[in-house]
Parts: C-alpha cells; sequence; structure tokens
C-alpha cells in the first residue's frame, strides 16, 4: 500500500494511488490529503509537535551546516527559503515540500503530519511566518530593533 501512496506524487502515476487513498476513506478530489499520505507514505516517521519549519531547522542541523559569515545562507535555509515562497496553484508548494520531506528521510527527521496537512490547507503569509519563525528563532539570539 506504500508505494502505491507514494504514486499520488508523480503525476503519471497518480492512478496507481487511487485505490489506496480510497481505501483510507481520502477522497479523490482531496489534494492536500492525498500529499499527506504520499509523503507518510515516503517518510513515515512521525511527530507531534513543532511545524515544517522546525523540522527544515532540524534538517539543516544534522546536515552539520553551518554559517562561516552571515551574509551566505546555507544550502537548506535556501531551499527553505524557495519553499516559502512557493505558490499552491501550481503545484510548486507539493513540489519543494516533497523535496524537504526526502531530505528529512535521508537525515532521519521526523515530521509533523498532522501540522502539515492544516498548514498546506491553509497556506498563506501566516503559516508562512509562522514556519520561518521556527526555523530562524531556532539559531538563538532575539532579534532587536536599533531606536533611531
Amino acid at each position: 500500500m506504500m508505494a502505491n501512496l507514494r504514486c499520488i506524487l508523480v503525476d503519471s502515476k497518480k492512478h496507481r494511488a487511487w485505490p489506496a487513498l480510497n481505501r483510507l476513506g481520502i477522497g479523490l478530489d482531496n489534494e492536500v490529503a492525498a500529499q499527506i499520505a504520499g509523503l507518510y507514505a515516503t517518510c513515515p516517521d512521525e511527530l507531534q509537535d513543532g511545524n515544517f519549519g522546525t523540522t527544515c531547522k532540524t534538517i539543516e542541523q544534522r546536515r552539520g551546516e553551518t554559517h562561516g559569515d552571515d551574509s551566505k545562507l546555507t544550502p537548506t535555509e535556501r531551499r527553505f527559503q524557495l519553499l516559502l515562497a512557493a505558490e499552491k496553484k501550481d503545484g510548486e508548494l507539493y513540489d519543494r515540500v516533497r523535496r524537504m520531506v526526502a531530505m528529512a528521510t535521508s537525515q532521519g527527521v521526523a515530521i509533523n503530519y498532522t501540522q502539515l496537512e492544516t498548514d498546506l490547507r491553509f497556506w498563506g503569509d501566516r503559516v508562512k511566518v509562522e514556519w520561518a519563525t521556527a526555523f530562524w528563532a531556532a539559531k538563538g539570539g532575539a532579534v532587536t530593533e536599533e531606536a533611531s
């Protein structure tokens, strides 16, 4: 069943996932739930706290990426910024999430799929800010404004 669920992530193979989605009670028109099922089939390590920003920060840490100087982004940071800029309407968002889930799998990082499903369903500035806060706040040190 897991192999069939992963097929939902590939346009030319989506039809293979439909019977498995139906057995799970996921409507074929429920794109977000179908994507989450496919992602779970790719990386079944699940946790109950944090959001995808937390997941991405953990990936960066596990990869041992550090900042030589603050003007350069780490490779994971660059990918994370592209993810935050992704649009839902053309499928770009799901592609970028899928790539980060693959990285999570390779680094042994668990994902909060319940929160990810909610966030993808309501993708917008609020979710992006929550993810960004989780990702960059984990660096430590508060950001303060300088008074003029």
